[in-house]
């Protein structure tokens, strides 16, 4: 009995193992794809082996990469074409509210476009304006400005500009007399400028003493200073220049022919009768009578006064 109990113990446990067994094998083998009846397409060819490039070697030093012209989207170049700054002293004036009458006489005399002008040329050393106020032309003489002619108010606004962009701080280099824009005559267009511990700065002209009162604008290329009274040259104030001699009387000149010319100014035939003023009353009538009939009455003439004398004399 217990022989047989045994057996069928074995039997049990010889049965668990073969399903145990062929549970962990089902597990760990692999799933076999099912076969499919349609062929399979052919697969790509791996790719051929390239082998890698070598590396790029650096730019030599002071090479720019960068492209100086940038390339827009459609493939064009950008044109970039600089612009000058504008800088309109009328403008600039304007701002300041004090300086109507120079902003007048600046567009009358259209000197305004050449100052302009000048600021925009590359080859400008810039300029320096020194500018009276409204107030330092109400200290002019009644009626100066208008007596002015068009060329005197464009020497006098000239004489105002300096061709070269002076700083606040460089008035002490410069060499008197300072040439302006309206000449460079010594006597006549004379400059001085005179600088006291480096903000104080005055100027001469011979006929007016003036002060710089402040900056108007300055910046790299154009400075305006205000002054406190019109730089007057000499030479709107001297009187003009006296015109040359007039050429003396040629030496020997005879006076009896200043007055013939005198007697002809005075009482018309006075020569004439000049000349027959000692011949007789009878004389005077013969040649009267020969100037009157021509050549044969001058001959009669001629006769008649001297038997006329003839008969005078004795």
């Amino acid at each position: 009995m217990k022989t047989h109990q045994s057996l069928f113990s074995v039997s049990i446990l010889l049965v668990l193992a073969l399903v145990f067994f062929h549970t962990i094998s089902a597990q760990l083998s692999p799933v076999q794809a099912p076969v499919s009846s349609t062929p399979s397409p052919p697969q790509p060819s791996p790719p051929a082996f390239t082998p890698p490039s070598p590396p790029a070697t650096a730019p030599a030093p002071g090479f720019n990469t960068v492209p100086l012209v940038p390339v827009t989207p459609s493939g064009a170049p950008t044109p970039t074409v600089p612009r000058a700054p504008s800088i309109d002293i009328v403008q600039i004036l304007k701002k300041a509210k004090r300086f109507s009458v120079l902003i007048r006489l600046l567009k009358t005399t259209q000197l305004i476009n050449q100052l302009n002008s000048q600021l925009l040329t590359s080859g400008s050393g810039g300029l320096t304006l020194f500018a009276p106020e409204d107030s330092a032309f109400s200290k002019l003489k009644a009626g100066f400005l208008n007596s002015l002619s068009d060329r005197q108010k464009v020497e006098l606004l000239q004489f105002h500009t300096l061709s070269s962009f002076i700083s606040i701080s460089n008035f002490d280099t410069l060499t008197n007399p300072v040439q302006t824009q309206a000449g460079d005559d010594p006597k006549r267009l004379q400059l001085n400028v005179t600088t006291f511990g480096g903000n104080q700065v005055s100027m001469a002209t011979g006929a007016v003493n003036a002060s710089v009162t402040g900056t108007v604008y300055t910046d790299n290329k154009l400075a305006i200073y205000q002054v406190d009274k019109v730089l007057l040259p000499l030479d709107l104030v001297l009187p003009s220049e006296a015109p040359a001699p007039a050429p003396s009387k040629a030496k020997g000149a005879s006076p009896k022919t200043d007055k013939t010319k005198a007697g002809d100014g005075a009482g018309g035939d006075d020569s004439d009768n000049g000349d027959n003023k000692d011949l007789p009353a009878e004389a005077s009538s013969a040649v009267c009578m020969s100037l009157k009939f021509g050549a044969k009455g001058i001959f009669v003439g001629i006769v008649a006064g001297i038997a006329l004398m003839g008969e005078a004399m004795m």
